[in-house]
């Protein structure tokens, strides 16, 4: 008998990166990755494809579905598979968002089921595993499965508050793409009292100050250009920042901001695509 399983979780952008100093923020996007999970008796492993990205490493996602069977004791094998609306390695939570949903619908599977937050520590642990993290990214992941804006301490993997916005995103994803587990992190500790005054912002709930701060510090460290952050600007957009490690950039915009913004972003002169969406606001399990 196979049991079956379909589950997705939402992608992210930044406000404050937690590399610096392991504690960060982030928003859900309205932009999906679904997981597909198939399990039977007769199978011992667990194999993994991912839809945009068939030669991608799928260690993630095999182990999410692994540690979630170790923790019900179950002896099962099978596949998972992705796909996702979510670019790829652009610094917009695509693992957090595959962690998330890969757990889920491996739950709905084997008709289990798990507090929020257990289910987002399982990915953070299978990420940390996989090595395709370097804090175990538990502010991604909070946004990813609860949606809204969240702020983090991702040493202790404790949740320090959760809010609602509703908020035009605008995305510039370059062509290029940036994998988290390569960043450069002493740079990044360089400026950790820098940001830790962004973190600050974050807590007080004044989102787009931290956001448009840790941008320009995190641009700096990694050596990201500042242009795209410079022209939402110009536009009267508040916040806008590096997302994650990038190479994205993600803005929260006004409505009537978008049009004018999306001009500047594409006149830029760099390969890439601007993506409009909005923050998402819902949880994993009710999406």
């Amino acid at each position: 008998m196979t049991l079956e399983g379909r589950a997705c979780a939402s992608g992210a952008g930044t406000i404050i990166n937690a590399i610096a100093t392991w504690k960060g923020a982030a928003f859900g996007i309205d932009l999906m990755t679904f997981a597909k999970v198939e399990l039977s008796e007769g199978e011992t492993a667990v194999s993994g494809f991912i839809e945009e990205m068939p030669e991608g490493d799928t260690r993630l996602i095999e182990r999410c579905v692994e540690m979630t069977l170790e923790r019900f004791g179950l002896k099962l094998g099978g596949t998972v598979s992705t796909r996702s609306e979510v670019p790829l390695a652009g610094g917009l939570k695509s693992s957090s968002a595959a962690a998330n949903a890969s757990v889920l619908a491996t739950l709905r599977a084997i008709g289990e089921a798990l507090p929020p937050l257990e289910v987002v520590k399982l990915g953070v642990k299978a990420a940390k595993e996989a090595g395709v993290t370097i804090t175990g990214a538990f502010d991604d992941a909070c946004a990813s499965f609860l949606g809204g804006i969240v702020v983090t301490d991702n040493r202790e993997m404790k949740l320090l508050r959760r809010e609602e916005l509703d908020s035009k995103v605008l995305i510039f994803a370059p062509a290029r793409k940036a994998f988290s587990a390569n960043t450069d992190v002493k740079r990044s500790r360089l400026i950790a009292p820098y940001v830790e005054i962004a973190y600050e912002l974050a807590l007080e709930g004044d989102y787009e100050r931290a956001m448009t701060l840790n941008g320009f510090l995190y641009c700096g460290a990694l050596g990201f250009n500042t242009e795209h952050m410079l022209r939402a600007l110009e536009c009267g957009v508040k916040g806008v920042s590096l997302s994650g490690t990038g190479p994205s950039y993600a803005a929260l915009v006004r409505a009537e901001q978008v049009k004018e913004l999306r001009s500047a972003w594409e006149s830029c002169g760099i390969e890439g695509r601007v993506i409009e969406t909005s923050i998402n606001n819902r949880d994993a399990m009710s999406l």
